[in-house]
Parts: structure tokens; sequence; C-alpha cells
């Protein structure tokens, strides 16, 4: 085989180190696709490979050192990827046309491949300095070495006249030199000019690239005062929410204690890679209602909010100010911390990326989302925007947000570590924690998730549609504790980001309500609609679509629905793990719940207030031990 083409499909995994075998091959093209991990180090028998195209995939790691064995290769693009580490394994091939724009590459760019006809660069966190070139010998002294023409000229002359004296042959050699060492120095000094020149206008385009960021710094420190500043009076005068519990008083303030203070490194620009700029000057500070910090970091401070417990159905809670800070991390950053965003780090996938584990220096544990790039095309503007707007999230059962990085076209938001467990894992992967999912803590779980949706949607100041919530949502700690993520992340899921998810995509419909698939429109009653699957799985144990079971059976809401109201059938239909565990009264009020939830018009389904009162009797009326 010599042409390989499988370019614009959908195919997903990694390539296979079987590619070794095609010792014959000149052109392959896999781009557009979703292939992801690292490339094999199985190119050393490729050595009449010519074009080689892997660009828009989700590949990651380092180029192997197979690839130097490339000798044919004239044609190399492997933009639009997630690829990291160096370029000197690409140094000695014959390449004619290089693009590697929008990757992870970092280091000096090889010289060699700056003499590329064709390379494209773009979109990739470099060092600010290229490999450095070798130097210009400066020209021989005129007292050592081979003597100049002129000298040669006038020794000559002198060997060959008769008629003149020794003074007379002798006097016009000295004059000769010194107009020679004269054009020399002015030759140096003409050099040094220029240099001086090129140096000043160096620093007065890195200057004005200053002044640009600082403006737009300007322009965001506006927006959060303003946004900070902007309570309105008539929330604070309400008079039928009560105050804040203990247990809320709690978490904000250890909130406020633990916040994340470590200094990072800023250097580098979204827009340009510079050569050898000068180092840049320290980045200001926006605070909000706030003593300033000591360290010199680029902070966005905000006044976030946390509720306090919900007393009626018809009372959305109150937001209490808890501030924290929202920092901006260097790709190269992130990249240390996650170890280049190597498989090991990846915790999971979500509709709208991958998930990485992050450890600083300090050993503080962070979570990275590495959106892909079909939903990272956001501009950064409205990229800073929504980090304003998560920033501001803050509830004991929402996953909290202490970053972002908008460096080089990559868009990635970092959050605090919860844990790498998710509810999906528990309920459907044998894990450690499922022996520990008696009655009640399922019965928990829903709770604290269903009061996560409730400050969505009644306890922000704009209420905000999750428009994702599943079990892969759910993260879950050692003690069963509720945080649910990607809140707030809706305007980033693009019309077509469903295309990326693959085998998920069926997985994905049965989350969403029935006028989704219809209209596109999420509304909080699409909310409880999944809300509802989710409560459905945790009282039968089942996923919401299972091939492997009889055909009636495999649709787990259209299967379940007609019985919830039938005890003996719903008897049947509970988890084996725990039958024979719950009372008949409670799996009753449970399915009475989930039947509501589900309905097929979305104005006959609840308010998720309502769902978190009638969960909350039903614990306090539950005399099972939590275990």
């Amino acid at each position: 085989m010599q042409k390989f083409f499988l370019s614009a499909n959908q195919f997903t995994g990694s390539i296979p180190s079987s590619l070794s075998k095609l010792s014959l091959l000149t052109d392959m093209s896999l781009n557009n696709n979703h292939l992801t991990e690292e490339l094999p180090d199985a190119f050393q028998s490729l050595t009449g490979l010519i074009n080689l195209d892997l660009s828009s995939n989700n590949l990651s790691g380092q180029l192997p050192p197979s690839m130097g064995s490339l000798s044919s290769l004239t044609t190399l693009h492997i933009q639009n990827n997630e690829l990291g580490g160096t370029l000197n394994v690409l140094e000695d091939l014959p390449l004619k046309d290089l693009d590697i724009e929008n990757n992870l590459f970092s280091g000096p760019v090889p010289e060699k491949l700056l003499a590329i006809p064709k390379f494209k660069k773009d979109g990739n966190p470099f060092n600010t300095s290229i490999a450095p070139s070798p130097m210009l010998s400066p020209p021989p002294s005129p007292l050592s070495g081979a003597p100049s023409t002129d000298t040669v000229h006038a020794n000559s002359s002198s060997s060959s006249s008769s008629s003149s004296g020794p003074t007379a042959q002798q006097s016009p050699a000295p004059k000769r030199k010194i107009g020679t060492s004269t054009i020399k120095i002015v030759g140096y000094v003409l050099v040094a000019v220029v240099s001086l020149i090129i140096l000043a206008l160096s620093v007065m385009f890195c200057i004005s690239k200053y002044e640009e960021r600082k403006s737009r710094t300007d322009e965001l420190s506006k927006s959060v005062a303003g946004r900070a500043q902007r309570v309105p009076e008539e929330r604070k005068n309400r008079n039928h929410l009560v105050k804040p519990s203990k247990e809320v008083g709690k978490v904000s303030e250890s909130t406020s204690d633990k916040k994340i203070d470590h200094v990072i490194d800023l250097e580098g620009t979204d827009e340009l890679v510079m050569p050898l700029p000068p180092p840049p000057p320290p980045v200001e500070r926006v605070t909000v209602n706030l003593v300033p910090p000591p360290a010199s970091v680029e902070r966005v401070i905000v006044n976030p909010v946390a509720p306090p417990e919900y007393a009626t159905r018809n009372a959305p809670p109150e937001k209490v100010n808890a501030p924290t800070s929202v920092s901006s991390f260097a790709v190269s950053s992130l990249q240390q911390y996650t170890n280049s965003f190597r498989e090991d780090n990846l915790m999971r996938e979500s509709r709208l990326g991958k998930v990485y584990l992050a450890e600083l220096p300090s050993g503080t544990l962070l979570e990275v989302m590495k959106i892909d790039n079909v939903n990272s095309r956001i501009e950064v503007d409205d990229f800073l925007e929504l980090v304003l707007n998560i920033s501001e999230l803050r509830h004991p059962n929402i996953l909290q947000l202490v970053g972002y990085c908008a460096e080089f076209g990559q868009r990635l938001l970092v959050y605090k570590h919860f844990s790498r467990k998710t509810l999906q894992d528990v309920l459907h992967c044998n894990d450690d924690l499922s022996a520990k999912l008696s009655w009640n803590a399922r019965l928990c779980i829903a709770l604290e998730a269903a009061k996560g949706l409730e400050y969505l949607h009644e306890g922000c100041q704009t209420p905000i549609v999750h428009q994702n919530f599943e079990p892969d949502c759910i993260l879950l700690n050692g003690k069963l504790a509720v945080r649910v993520c990607e809140c707030g992340l809706a305007p980033l899921m693009s019309s077509n980001s469903v295309t990326q998810l693959s085998g998920r995509m069926h997985a994905l419909f049965t989350y969403e309500a029935p006028e989704v698939n219809e209209s596109g429109l999420y509304t909080d009653r699409s909310d409880i609609y999944s809300f509802g699957v989710v409560m459905l799985e945790l009282l039968t144990g089942r996923k919401p679509y299972d091939s492997s079971r009889p055909r009636q059976e495999q649709h787990l809401v259209r299967w379940a629905s007609s019985q919830l109201h039938d005890i003996n059938a719903l008897l049947r239909m509970v988890d084996p793990s725990i039958q024979g565990k719950c009372s008949e009264k409670s799996l009753s009020r449970f399915a009475d719940i989930i039947s509501r939830c589900i309905q097929q018009g979305p104005e006959f389904r609840p308010p998720i207030s309502e769902v978190v009162q009638d969960l909350s009797c039903m614990i306090n009326d539950s005399r099972e031990p939590i275990t």
C-alpha cells in the first residue's frame, strides 16, 4: 500500500503501532477525525513517506523519536491537536511544508525549521526566544592574518622601483594603512548604530504591546468592579428569606480561608511570540473590596456568593458574600502541573473536553478542563465574561472554579479538586463505593444534587440552566459528598459538539427532555427531566439505555414510567443490591417524584425547589441510618 487516506471521518482511538508494517507508504491522511492519545513510535520503516497529514484530531504527547527517520518527508501537517514537547526531531528532515499551529509545542524553535518555505507555527506556547544562530565572525584585524590588498601593492612598488631612495618608497604605505583602518572603524560604527536602532524599535514595540495588555486589564477590572458592586438593593431587604444556617457560614468561611494564592508565570502573549524580547514589566492586579495580596500575580477578585439553607418551597436562596480569587494560569504552568496533559493524568471526559488532574509544587491538587477544539472557538472577551459568571457560583454542592487560561488560542478552566469518582462510576463500574450505596445514601445523593440545581435555577441573580445534567457530572468523594460540575458552561456547547461524542451520543440523548430534541431549546424544566432520569438510575441501578437487556427493557424511561405507580412492579424494579432494605412507602414517594420529573410536557414538571423539599421530607421521615 502506497497511499492511505481516511480523512474527514469519525474514527476514534489511537493510531496503532502496526503502522510500521506499511513500509511502502508514500502518502497518508488521517486529518479531521477524533483520534486520541500519543503518536506511536513506529515511523522508523516509513522512509518513503512523502506527505503526512494528522491535523484536526485530539492527539497528545510528544513527537516520537522515530519521526526523525522520515528521510523523504516534505509535507507534514499536525495542526489543531494537543501535541507538545520540542520540535528537535524534525530539524533534519527535508521538509518544505510544515504546519504545527494550535498545539502545545514549547522550547526554542530549531533554526533549520525557520528556513522551511511554508512554516506555520502560531498558537503554540514557544519560548520567547528561538534557537540561537551562529554569530558572524568579525572581519580580520589589519595587523594579523593575511596582508590586505593595499599593503601588498605598496610593498611591490617599493621593490620594483630603483629611482627613489628608501624614504621615498616607504612614505606612501602608512597613509594607505591609515585609510583602511578608518574605513573599518566607520563600518563598525555603522553596524553599532543600526543595532541600536533595531533595539530601540524592539523596545518601543514591546512597550506598545504592554500598554495594550494594560488597557485590556483595566477594562476587565471595570467589568469585575461593576459586577461585584451590582447587588440589587431589594434583595437585601427581603424579609421572607431566612438567615443562612451555621453550616453555610462554615462553608463560606472555609472557602475564604483556603483560597488558592499560588504565584504563577504570566510571561507570554495571546497573539504573538516575539524573538528575543526584554523581560515583561510586572503584571497589574485588579482588586475589588479586598486588601491586595503581596504576590505580583495577575488576579481578578470578585465577590462570589453562597446560598442559605432553603426554608420554603417558594423562597429562592439568598446569596452570601464570600470573596475569593480567580487566577490566570500560563499554558506552560498547566503543562508542568499536568505532566504535559498525559493520559495518566486524565480523570474523565465530558461533553466539552477532557479533565486532567494537576498538582502544584505546593502539593495542592486541581482539576484542569481542556476544552476541545470544536467548543473552544469562543472569543477571548466572551471567554473572560464566561469565567466571571462561573466565578460567582459559590455553593457547597457546586464544583469551585479557581482559575483559567486563554493563551495561544487555548481555553482551559481550572477547578478545585474534589474527587476522581462520579455517580456514573459508582453505579455502573463496580466501584468500591458501590457497597456504600444504601437506600438512604441514594436519597442523600439525590437531595444534594438537587440542591446544586436549585442554586443554579433559583439562587443565582441570573438563572442558569445546566443543559448537561447526568451522572458523569455528579462527583462523589469517599464520604459520598456531592459536587455538581460543568455548571454555567452552556455557552461553550456548540451546535455540533454532540458529533464529538461518538459512542456517547446515544446515551447523551437519553438524558435530554423530549422538547430539546424537537426544538433544541433548553429550559430549567429540561434540567428537571434529566434529574428525573438520574433518580431513576439511583432507584433501579440501570443505565438509561442498555442494549444487553430484553428489547422492551432497553430504554429505561420508556420501560419504567408506566410501572412507577404499581407497588409490585416497583419492588421488582429496585436495584437488587437494596431490595428488601427500604420501605414500600419510601419507594412509592421516591417513584412519585420521578414520575413528575419525567413528564413529557415541561409544564407538568415541578420546579426544583419542590423536589428539594419533597426529598428533604423523605430523609427526615426515614429512620434508616446512613451507611
